[in-house]
């Protein structure tokens, strides 16, 4: 009679010989970080950039007070200086809200460039990763079938 093979033997050195790539998790891992490094400078700078219009808008308002503040000898240059005060403002608030919109512009756009650069990264490291293993299986795979044989 035939004696039937013992694939636990079989199973047992293929999955011994089964490809674990660390190198592949470790690539991962470093571009995963090397996305979150350039991400959050990209945040970094834009608050430093907001706190800086902010700043400035604060001080200017406070000079633009300054001006109000100060005591008139006609009743009507108190109007005079809220007016001018309240036109200046509205200039400012333009000017800074602008400044905003460019920092978010900025951001946006450096970020979308991140994305489409973390994407093709990562494409190109999973199409490396797959290459590898499928090519490590099918050697496993040829000498798994040829030991149970």
């Amino acid at each position: 009679m035939t004696k039937t093979p013992d694939f636990t033997k079989v199973m047992q050195d293929m999955m011994a010989s089964f490809p674990v790539d660390a190198s592949a998790m470790q690539n991962a891992f470093k571009t995963q970080a090397a996305f979150g490094e350039k991400l959050s400078k990209v945040a970094l700078e834009a608050a430093e950039k907001s706190t800086e219009i902010t700043s400035k808008w604060a001080k200017e308002t406070i000079a633009k007070l300054g001006d109000v503040t100060k005591a008139k000898t006609e009743a009507a240059e108190y109007g005079k200086a809220a007016s001018d005060f309240a036109s200046a403002a509205a200039e400012m608030a333009a000017e800074n809200l602008a400044a905003f919109a460019e920092v978010a512009k900025k951001v946006q756009m450096e970020t979308v460039e991140l994305m489409l650069a973390a994407g093709k990264d990562m494409s190109e490291d999973a199409t490396a990763a797959v290459k590898k293993a499928t090519a490590e299986v099918t050697t496993v795979a040829k000498k798994v079938s040829s030991a149970a044989k």
